[in-house]
This record gives C-alpha cells, sequence and structure tokens, in this order.
C-alpha cells in the first residue's frame, strides 16, 4: 500500500479544481449578456424594436438604400442616395440600367442609346427629342431619299438621348413611377413595415455593427429585419417576405449634395416617355 503526502494530496486536488475554475471561466465567457454595451435595444420585446426602428428611420434626413426589390412588374436593383427633398443614384432591371436625379419635384433619368431603343424601331415611341436631328418633322435623314423609317429615327433618338439627362415631365404617366425609387419616406414605409406575429431573432454583425433581428412571424413570412444596437437603432437590413428581396440600409443622416444638370447635360424628350 503507497502512503501519499500531504504535498501530493495537495497537488492531486488543486489539478482538477483548476480544470473546474477554468470551465467555469470558459461558460461564462459564452453566457456573457450580448447587449453588454449595446443601446440596450436588443432586450426589448420584438414590436417595441421594430417600433424604434421605424421612428429612427422617420426622423432621419438621409440614407443610402442598396440591394433587389422583387413585385409584379419585375425585380429591382437599386443603389440610391435618398433624403427629404430628392435622391440620386440607379435602377437596373432585367434589360438595362438607368440613373435617376430628383431635385425637389424635377426629376432626370439618364441612360445609354440602348435604353432608348425599342426592337418597335421607336426610341419610346414616335417622337424623337426635342432638339435632337429630325425632330422638325421634314424627314430628311442626309441618304437623299427624303424619307426615314422608323428605325433611323429610333437609332437617331437614342443616339441623341444617350447620357444624357432627359428631364421627365410631370404629367407623364412614367413620372409617378420613377419617382417612386427617389421617394424616401416610400420607400421606408414600403420596406420597414412587418407582417404577422412578431418574433425577436439573433444577434448578427452587418458592415461591422451589431445588431438584434425581428422577423413577422417564425418562418420569416412577413419579413425580416435587423436593427442596429449601437448608437441610434436604425434599421440596417430588411429581407422582404417570401424571398421578395434584401436590402441594406446604410448611411443614415449622412447629407450629400444634389444639384440640377447643367443646361448642357440636359435635353427635352418633346413627347411622352416611352411607356416600358
Amino acid at each position: 500500500m503507497t502512503v501519499l503526502r500531504p504535498t501530493s494530496r495537495v497537488r492531486g486536488a488543486v489539478l482538477p479544481l483548476a480544470l473546474c475554475v477554468g470551465l467555469v471561466s470558459v461558460l461564462g465567457a459564452c453566457a456573457a449578456d450580448p447587449d453588454e454595451g449595446t443601446n440596450g435595444v436588443g432586450r426589448l420585446d420584438a414590436a417595441v424594436i421594430e417600433q424604434k426602428a421605424q421612428q429612427a428611420a422617420d426622423t432621419a434626413k438621409a440614407v443610402r438604400l442598396s440591394g433587389t426589390l422583387v413585385s409584379k412588374g419585375g425585380t429591382y436593383k437599386l443603389n440610391m442616395r435618398l433624403k427629404q427633398d430628392g435622391a440620386s443614384g440607379s435602377v437596373t432591371t432585367k434589360n438595362s440600367t438607368f440613373e435617376l436625379l430628383r431635385v425637389g419635384d424635377a426629376l432626370y433619368l439618364k441612360a445609354d442609346a440602348g435604353f432608348w431603343e425599342h426592337e418597335d424601331g421607336g426610341a419610346g415611341g414616335s417622337a424623337a427629342p426635342s432638339g435632337a436631328a429630325g425632330s422638325d418633322g421634314s424627314g430628311s435623314d442626309g441618304s437623299g431619299s427624303g424619307e426615314s423609317g422608323p428605325d433611323d429615327a429610333g437609332s437617331e433618338a437614342a443616339d441623341t438621348l444617350g447620357d444624357k439627362y432627359v428631364k421627365v415631365p410631370e404629367d407623364d404617366p412614367s413620372y409617378k413611377q420613377l419617382r417612386g425609387f427617389t421617394d424616401m419616406n416610400l420607400l421606408l414605409d414600403g420596406l420597414i413595415g412587418l407582417h404577422g406575429d412578431l418574433v425577436k431573432g439573433d444577434h448578427d454583425t452587418i458592415g461591422g455593427t451589431r445588431t438584434i433581428n425581428v422577423r413577422g412571424g417564425e418562418d420569416a413570412m412577413g419579413g425580416s429585419l435587423d436593427v442596429s444596437l449601437e448608437g441610434v437603432p436604425y434599421p440596417l437590413r430588411f429581407a422582404r417576405g417570401g424571398g421578395a428581396g434584401v436590402v441594406i440600409l446604410s448611411e443614415w443622416d449622412k447629407d450629400f449634395p444634389l444639384a440640377e444638370p447643367e443646361k448642357g447635360q440636359t435635353l427635352d424628350y418633346g413627347k411622352q416617355l416611352p411607356r416600358t
């Protein structure tokens, strides 16, 4: 029979004790409060978090919105800087990309020649833009025939309009739809609201900022919203229910310059813009 010395007994007890202390430390770290050092929004109920995010968005003066939206009219990829009195940025559809600039109620559209050219030969129908060659109704295409076909007129108009700002008339059917991409309040009201029973989700990080997730229903069919846990509780990401798009919201309250384009950069279309 081996008799342990008192020192050996002490050493034998210290090792298990040290392991236990280390394990407790690790478990304690894992169980640390994820809302420690935040704005405290993560500790609130889901409905209150959504309300805080909406209030923050409503009082903001500017925001950048980028991402994809899916609607009955198609899929739109947006990269817009928005504020109360205007916006600038780009919209990409299945077939084209165009830029939008709004200063107050003045709305401008800029695209390359391909945007204005259509298979039916009309760059927006039968009209050429004001100031474009051939818009005086003479029909001359310089070929000596005295006539120009619709394809020639469409190409001519497209070449003239390409990469120029075209002011959209306020009474044009396209004005309301295009302006919708530049309306900060309209876009945010349609994006931030969740539907169904709200559920608080997981903590995450978006663009280096800690967030808390709130979703409409366990399956997020009512949308999913990630709210900042740092500073003002701005919404930073919104996923529409049913896979109808995801947008990132950034640069909250960061102002940016807006000015109408110079005269040399603009053209009047002359008549109704293309319905497409």
